[in-house]
């Protein structure tokens, strides 16, 4: 029986995994590789914005600008490591990648997703630092401290990763090759599995308590001391300048752990995959590409960097 059971999954790796997707509505098929293709070239565009403005630009040689670099890039790998495949199953019949494909799939977007998760916590800390510590801010964020935070966040997420991804796709699947989902991702791999994966959901959990919530709760401690901090401003023009810094990276956080804390915190066997699919495409192409809109594409430093970047700065003085 064993031997049975390996030999169905030798067959399973080497002939790599159907991914389902939105074959079963056909109807949405050009409709979603439009929209897909759309939004992939929105992020690409946006976040290089992001990236060669606060290279190019002094004025946005700043912690704040530092991690949004940081953020950009990991939105332009996670969309990388995502899209391309959706769009070649989308386009044509074929909807096969290959074992090896949705091992690094899966390995990059459970790493990518934990970077962003520990990063939106450093940037709360950041903005903590800038609200109510204004006077000790650039002692405080100094540039050792913040490259040390940015690698702490990388760590995490790429080691969490190493953790689960491995164990994830070793899980007998007794030649089930159907990934009801349109990328490789946990939960929909799990829910292939033909034995009791109480175990590894467990694992799971545990992990996501030090991925997913306790910078969570970490991001909501630090916003109630800057709430405080806001409150205590007399000026109006003052509270309306700290709230402003800080509404844009509530946003983000609100739509990117919103969808994460559904995908990820619940078990699997009451895992929804219609729902899944649909709050996925969302993280996946709708988040990455309005990141550069709500956090900097409207910030008068970004404006006037773009300016001095076209040669249009010298015109307008």
């Amino acid at each position: 029986m064993w031997s049975q059971v390996m030999e169905k999954e030798n067959i399973s790796s080497f002939e790599g995994f159907i991914l389902v997707g939105f074959s079963d509505r056909p109807h949405l098929g050009l409709i979603l590789f439009v929209v897909v293709f759309i939004f992939y070239l929105l992020t690409l565009l946006g976040n290089m914005t992001i990236m060669l403005l606060s290279a190019l630009d002094s004025r946005l040689h700043t912690p704040m600008y530092f991690f949004l670099a940081n953020l950009s890039f990991l939105d332009m790998c996670f969309t990388t490591g995502s899209i391309p495949q959706m769009l070649y199953n989308l386009w044509g019949p074929d909807k096969t990648i290959s074992y090896v494909g949705c091992a690094i799939q899966l390995y990059f977007v459970l790493a990518l997703g934990g970077v962003e998760c520990v990063l939106l916590a450093v940037m709360a800390y950041d903005r903590y630092a800038a609200i109510c510590k204004p006077l000790h801010y650039t002692i405080i964020m100094h540039p050792h401290l913040c490259r040390q935070l940015a690698l702490v966040a990388w760590l995490s997420g790429f080691g969490n990763s190493l953790i689960m991804a491995p164990q994830t796709l070793m899980l007998p699947r007794c030649g089930h090759r159907r990934v009801d989902h349109f990328l490789c991702e946990m939960p929909a791999l799990i829910s292939m599995a033909c034995v009791d994966t109480m175990t590894l959901e467990a694992l799971a959990f545990a992990l996501a308590i030090f991925i997913i919530l306790a910078p969570l709760i970490f991001i909501l401690i630090s916003y109630g001391y800057i709430a405080q901090a806001v409150f205590q401003i007399k000026s109006a023009t003052g509270r309306k300048k700290a709230f402003s810094t800080c509404s844009s990276h509530l946003m983000v956080v609100s739509l990117f752990y919103g969808t994460i804390i559904y995908m990820y915190l619940q078990p699997a066997n009451t895992y929804s995959q219609d729902q899944g699919k649909f709050l996925t495409l969302f993280y996946t192409i709708v988040t990455p590409s309005v990141n550069p809109l709500i956090y900097t594409l409207r910030n008068k430093d970004v404006k006037e960097a773009i300016k001095k970047v076209l040669g249009k700065g010298s015109a307008g003085q």
